[in-house]
């Protein structure tokens, strides 16, 4: 007897994004089915079992990879810092600006400032403009707010916009961005109001997914940083580091020791600490985007994370101060022609590994029987166009959850 499914496309050439040996993970002439928003079966239309379906989608011999996932986003904040990139074109430095009270700070302000609706009004825009990408799956960190009430505000607006769109949303807690203007200096009380008021009720509350930090120089040290984990740990949440970004504060290794789920920026990353993000299997997640805005000369150490065999995301890193990014097609791109990536490793940097990085690998990230049925349908010839192209959209369709846009 046939297997009822909702949904099959045939037809189609698929990226898989598997480590089959092939690349891409590629099967050509191939068949997706699925039921209930989860993928039943998925290969050659040769080997395909008996399978009804009231609904069958030719896809002209379209390519299919899994649906694109951001997995580093500052999608949720108020206003902009439009003035600041010009003074930085003017020669101020990005630590020179925050150190004068811009970067982070001028939108702490105006993001308190700033209700929920209107966060959600101000969010829509960057958040459509992903999954008009092929985006099925976007974090979203809080860290704008840095007090209780509007780091919960934040991450309530995370959960929100999951709502208004057909999109996953994983919520990251990231009190420790910056230290807040009535913090006076004192980074260590403020540490201990992140550790003891915020965390506990953004857990209390289920608002949030992860933990992150902001480790360097502009943000906490690696004591701070450790005390943030060792909370998160208490409350049974996983971690995340920006991590030797704008120096080496050992910070990849402080998330290695704490299995974090990933390391991200990692321009100063050591051989020792490489070395240990590999043996807890944490992921590097790349951001060009900031890398390009910033006018950065010093390299992600690329060679060296390949060496350890470490795997590697890409992702927009949309933030307004250092990455005004809402395009994951164009890091793609800047992960290749910046940091030399080649156009598969950019792809598993916004599939399979960009669901690594998020703790979602047995969900999505790859086009698997028993994951959920995120994909996205290109018209393209290979799958390196999406890393190719600048300013060019392929997406045919989007599906999310078995669900077309």
């Amino acid at each position: 007897m046939a297997q009822q499914v909702d949904k099959i496309w045939r037809n189609a050439r698929i990226a898989t994004m598997e480590n089959t040996g092939f690349s891409y993970g590629a099967v050509e002439r191939g068949v997706i089915a699925a039921k209930g928003g989860t993928i039943v079966w998925t290969g050659p239309e040769a080997d395909m079992p008996a399978l009804a379906t009231g609904r069958t989608i030719d896809l002209e011999g379209r390519w299919v990879t899994p649906g694109l996932i951001d997995c580093h986003n500052h999608l949720v904040y108020g206003g902009n810092r439009a003035q600041e990139f010009e003074q930085r074109l003017n020669g101020a430095s990005y630590e020179e600006i925050s150190k004068a009270g811009g970067g982070i700070v001028s939108t702490v302000k105006a993001t308190r400032a700033a209700s929920q609706d209107d966060l959600i009004g101000q969010a829509l825009p960057r958040l459509d403009q992903l999954i008009g990408e092929g985006v099925t799956t976007v974090e979203i960190k809080s860290g704008y707010g840095l007090n209780t009430e509007t780091e919960m505000k934040m991450l309530r607006v995370a959960g929100e916009l999951a709502k208004c769109r057909n999109v996953r949303v994983s919520k990251t807690f990231l009190g420790a961005h910056a230290l807040p203007p009535e913090a006076d200096g004192d980074s260590d009380a403020y540490i201990t109001s992140v550790c003891d008021e915020q965390l506990p009720a953004i857990a209390a509350a289920g608002l949030a997914d992860t933990v992150d930090v902001f480790c360097d120089t502009i943000g906490f040290t690696f004591e701070q940083t450790r005390r943030v984990f060792e909370a998160a740990r208490k409350h049974g949440l996983p971690v995340k580091l920006h991590a030797e970004q704008l120096s080496d504060q050992s910070g990849a290794a402080l998330a290695a020791e704490f299995g974090a789920l990933s390391a991200d920026h990692l321009e100063y990353l050591s051989e020792s600490s490489a070395s240990g993000m590999a043996a807890a299997g944490t992921v590097a997640v790349l951001l060009p985007g900031a890398f390009y805005y910033l006018r950065d000369t010093h390299l992600p150490p690329v060679d060296l994370i390949r060496k350890h065999g470490i795997s590697m995301a890409v992702a927009t890193d949309c933030n307004p101060g250092s990455s005004p990014l809402t395009s994951i097609l164009l890091a793609l791109n800047m992960a290749c022609t910046l940091f030399r990536l080649t156009p598969e490793e950019a792809l598993a940097g916004a599939t399979r590994n960009a669901a690594r990085a998020l703790g979602l690998a047995d969900i999505t990230g790859t086009i698997t029987s028993g994951k959920a049925c995120d994909l996205a349908i290109w018209n393209i010839e290979h799958p390196s166009e999406l890393s190719y192209a600048m300013g060019f959209n392929p997406l045919h369709q989007r599906i999310a959850g078995g669900y077309c846009d």
